[in-house]
């Protein structure tokens, strides 16, 4: 039977057959501490290595060379339209016809207004050009196009000069003007032409349209670049970068018993100081640094390919421009081989370095198999042309697909590491879990995942991302550590280790520095009290775990054995 589930059976059961576990909670953690002194002095923490080093215990840097927008919001507030970014999802609807711009098939047509309720081909993800000047990208692909006259359509693959409109705005009503000079109408027929003549008010008339912002979720490094404009994104970059995250971290990361960062950076990082448009060079110097001060402070740097070029699984940390993902492409893929030479050549010989990661989060929808284990074994290959050391980190595809697959492919002979991140979110299964189902699924499902792969005598195991949040409401700070705790007591059986996403967020329960600060999270002493405290609280009540007290009702939360598939 897990720990967790016989430590809240006991408790349950001494105090009377409450059925409060917040009281329960509190109870145990108001004994637990005042052992603390004399556990730690009887009983202390053992080591655990890997090939004669230290377990990975290690802080993502998120958010810092890779921009992800839910990391540090404030970065896009300077941004004029910020709610008309790359990637944002727009609808049209005429205020004269009450019906929705819209192109069958979602694209490779011409583009009708005849639509009531609006869904795929009715949406539109904006290519920004300028603060006014975008273009539409339907769902097939295409792009809306028109010259003088002609009726829009969607046929267009490669947007210019004729695919990019011109957009006023007064506040939900929108016209769209082509660069010419004539404005986008919406006829009595249902078309939709661009030849409006004169300049529209904003009555109920033919050229004027409600826009409605379907998503506006992309805040990633494409985003800000383009958004602010070359020159004040490299002002708010190098600020950021400069601040975010400095030698101090190291310091602190050093001192509560962190040994290595995992860094994510982008493909753009290989031709800094000079990226391609939009990007802003400036990464590959503070990556330089983080190596020195991981020196300094005796920590090693794990480098995490986190966005490759056209994007590997559509998300803003891969710095896709509109949700798309074009990775899997043989010109994408041939120049991500040429990242991970570039910072092998770089990186191989610097004690720092401990391994490199050669892509994070592959779609299993967007990439197949065969393209993944293709690409990570030619990966591994120039790695081991520049260092027999290094570890080569391959990352599991996310979505509908089981680790075990890399086990199977037989990519490297030698320091390969597949990486799992593990998160109580990001799935209706997890919405309304409670506490204690929370700490039953780790024990549940990920130790026996973890136990799984570690006997299929292939590459090691890494807890790459974890976190101390999940989507239970109002949990207590002991609840926080004890999720916490019974995280750390399954990852630290993790073959190569665990890495805590991320160090610094606005979003406090991600904030591992928060986090630690504060007492959410228990690593060293405080971690191992915990667990140690589980384990004595079994032994001594280990016939009321198994039921052998026919007066006590288990809790109901017991009873299921959902699992998600």
């Amino acid at each position: 039977m897990p720990i967790m589930t016989c430590l809240h059976y006991w408790i349950w059961n001494k105090l009377g057959g409450k059925k409060d576990f917040f009281f329960a909670s509190a109870e145990m953690g108001r004994w637990a501490f005042c052992v603390l002194i004399l556990l730690w002095i009887l009983f202390p923490l053992a080591n655990s290595s890997v090939d004669g080093l230290d377990k990975v215990r290690g802080v993502n840097l998120g958010g810092w060379l890779v921009v992800e927008g839910w990391i540090k919001p404030s970065l896009f507030d300077g941004i004029p339209n910020r709610d008309m970014l790359d990637g944002t999802q727009v609808q049209f609807k005429s205020v004269t016809l009450q019906k929705y711009v819209s192109v069958d098939g979602g694209g490779g047509m011409n583009v009708t207004v005849d639509r009531d309720v609006a869904s795929s081909w009715e949406t539109f993800r904006l290519w920004r050009v300028s603060d006014r000047e975008f273009q539409f990208r339907c769902f097939g692909g295409q792009f809306l196009t028109s010259s003088e006259g002609d009726p829009i359509s969607a046929t267009v693959t490669s947007p210019a000069l004729n695919e990019t409109f011109y957009i006023e705005r007064n506040d939900t009503r929108v016209h769209i003007k082509l660069l010419g000079g004539n404005y986008v109408q919406a006829t009595m027929n249902n078309q939709l032409t661009a030849n409006y003549r004169g300049v529209p008010g904003w009555d109920d008339n033919a050229a004027t349209f409600e826009m409605t912002i379907a998503a506006n979720n992309l805040l990633g490094d494409y985003q800000l670049a383009n958004g602010y404009g070359h020159d004040k994104a490299k002002e708010v970059l190098m600020k950021h970068q400069r601040s975010f995250i400095t030698a101090g971290d190291f310091a602190f990361l050093s001192r509560n018993g962190i040994n290595t960062v995992r860094i994510p950076v982008g493909w753009w990082i290989a031709q800094d100081p000079y990226p391609p448009a939009p990007f802003i060079g400036g990464s590959l110097v503070a990556l330089d640094g983080a190596f020195s001060w991981a020196q300094v402070y005796n920590l090693k740097c794990i480098i995490d390919l986190h966005a490759a070029p056209g994007s590997q699984n559509g998300m803003e940390h891969s710095a896709s421009r509109d949700g798309s993902v074009g990775w899997p492409s043989p010109d994408y893929i041939s120049q991500t081989l040429d990242v991970i030479d570039f910072l092998s050549a770089r990186y191989a010989n610097h004690p720092a370095l401990l391994g490199i990661e050669l892509l994070n989060e592959p779609s299993a929808a967007s990439v197949p198999l065969d393209v993944l284990v293709s690409y990570y074994m030619r990966g591994y290959q120039i790695v081991r042309n520049y260092s027999s050391e290094a570890y080569v980190i391959i990352c599991q595809r996310i979505g509908n697909a089981d680790p075990m697959e890399l086990y199977q492919a037989n990519i490297g002979d030698s320091n390969i590491v597949v990486d799992l991140h593990y998160y109580n979110l990001f799935d209706p299964y997890f919405d309304n879990m409670n506490a204690m189902e929370n700490i039953q699924f780790i024990y549940e499902s990920r130790v026996p995942q973890l136990q799984s792969l570690d006997s299929a005598n292939g590459p090691l195991v890494y807890i790459g991302e974890w976190v101390n949040e999940w989507s239970v409401t109002n949990a207590s700070q002991i609840q926080y550590q004890m999720y916490g705790s019974a995280q750390l007591q399954a990852y630290d059986a993790a073959s190569f280790g665990w890495s805590y996403w991320t160090l610094k967020n606005d979003r406090i329960h991600w904030d591992f520095e928060w986090n630690i600060k504060n007492k959410y999270l228990l690593l060293g002493s405080g971690y191992w009290i915990l667990e140690y405290v589980i384990r004595k609280w079994i032994t001594a009540t280990s016939k009321q775990c198994f039921g052998n007290d026919p007066s006590v009702e288990a809790p109901k939360v017991w009873e299921s054995n959902e699992r998600p598939k």
